[in-house]
């Protein structure tokens, strides 16, 4: 039997000098192309989850297990973070002077492709995302849904085997939330890619397969819904 490709056991943090606690012993197995919803209130500690599965932040105690590697154990990341994880922020974070095209190659600069190889994996991606005839536009001259349609594509063009979206549809309004959400669920199918979504909305959390609800920095057993796909 394959083993989860996200294996979380009794992690641990706290900030402000252990004033804070944002996860008390958090367990948590994630299968292989799985798209999970993680839901909570604010302060639960589901951010601070995210961000330790994308090895941005360290935990206190506890181990993580990510596609086999032991973020807890591995002493440099930046690697690991280019090549297995592909972030999606509610802010998109694009870089302004940039073109499209330009920012969605970005992750694959040190990589071992040649210029014309990257061309074809970022020009098949814009054209996924419905965004192949804005190649030239810097991000001012795009909606806000262009732009995170472009924050998704250059989320997967290292064909990472995560996804990790904080709040994707935050910054939008219902319309173009729905249709990035439908794009983000195509996408997790199309590329076999695993897909974990922090969400504070319901109706959002019920695209994914299942949402967990995290509480006082651990999983709420009995907020825990399977669903299946909507």
């Amino acid at each position: 039997m394959n083993k989860p490709i996200i294996q979380i056991k009794d992690l641990k943090k706290r900030y402000d000098h252990g004033k804070i606690t944002a996860l008390n012993g958090l367990n948590l197995n994630i299968k292989r192309g799985e798209f999970v919803s993680i839901m909570g209130p604010s302060g639960s500690g589901k951010s601070t989850l995210l961000n330790m599965i994308g090895a941005l932040d360290t935990p206190d105690s506890g181990q993580i297990m990510v596609n086999g590697i032991d973020l807890t154990v591995k002493k440099d990341l930046s690697q690991f973070r280019s090549q297995e994880i592909g972030f999606v922020f509610q802010m998109h974070n694009l870089i302004p002077n940039l073109n499209v095209l330009e920012n969605v190659k970005i992750p694959m600069l040190e990589g071992n492709l040649n210029s014309k190889q990257m061309e074809n994996r970022v020009m098949g991606l814009l054209k996924a995302v419905g965004l192949e005839d804005k190649i030239r536009q810097t991000p001012n001259k795009l909606s806000g849904g262009e732009r995170q349609r472009v924050a998704i594509a250059r989320a997967l063009v290292n064909h990472p085997s995560i996804i990790l979206a904080d709040e994707p549809t935050g910054s939008l309004d219902s319309k173009t939330g729905d249709i990035i959400l439908k794009l983000l669920r195509n996408l997790h199918e199309q590329e076999n890619v695993t897909l974990v979504m922090v969400t504070h909305e319901p109706y959002v959390a019920k695209m994914a397969d299942r949402i967990v609800y995290v509480l006082d920095g651990r999983v709420s057993k009995k907020g825990e819904q399977m669903l299946g796909p909507v």
